[in-house]
């Protein structure tokens, strides 16, 4: 992937139990970008259930959180990773927020994904139907914590070492314009 210089990378994502942080981390390490977490001006509870439910109202009507992260100069950057929880196998309403905010037209967007198991549901179809005119490259996901039975962060130990390497392979294969 060396045809993108650091300058030209963001890495953005959004995490509740911090493992998507922690690939967001791995990424920034390898590629050099820019980090920027996603977070809202309302923030969704501390209490899970209370999130699910409220995340599922948004996905029904169409909501759109709106983002206290404020991205200057969007257009310096070429190539973004996008990365997310699964919730409710659907993309997270902030994730959305972004898509729809910011001009991404011409830009390459590599999606990256954790999971409580159940695999990326429609995430990544929704970063290319909502991120137009960009390219989108095939996704990386892997399995978080199960935060319904207060399973947190698991990206410690061996499961870094190996989402590491899986990061490294991924990127890897990345075909650069």
């Amino acid at each position: 992937m060396t045809a993108v210089q650091a300058e030209k990378i963001l890495i953005v994502y959004l995490s509740r139990t911090k493992n998507t942080k922690a690939v967001a981390e791995i990424i920034q390490k390898q590629t050099g970008g820019r980090l920027v977490a996603l977070e809202l001006q309302n923030p969704y509870p501390q209490d899970y259930q209370t999130t699910v439910d409220q995340v599922a109202r948004e996905n029904a009507s169409g909501f759109l959180p709106p983002l206290a992260t404020v991205i200057d100069s969007i257009e310096k950057y070429e190539m973004i990773f996008l990365g997310f929880p699964t919730w409710g196998m659907q993309l997270p309403p902030p994730v959305k927020s972004f898509l729809k905010q910011y001009n991404l037209k011409g830009k390459t967007i590599a999606p990256f994904n954790t999971n409580a198991g159940y695999g990326i549901g429609s995430t990544f179809e929704e970063v290319k139907n909502l991120a137009s005119g960009t390219r989108v490259l095939d996704g990386f996901s892997t399995r978080g914590g199960v935060e319904r039975d207060g399973v947190l962060f698991v990206m410690e130990g061996d499961r870094l070492i190996q989402v590491q390497d899986q990061v490294t392979s991924w990127i890897q294969n990345f075909k650069m314009p």
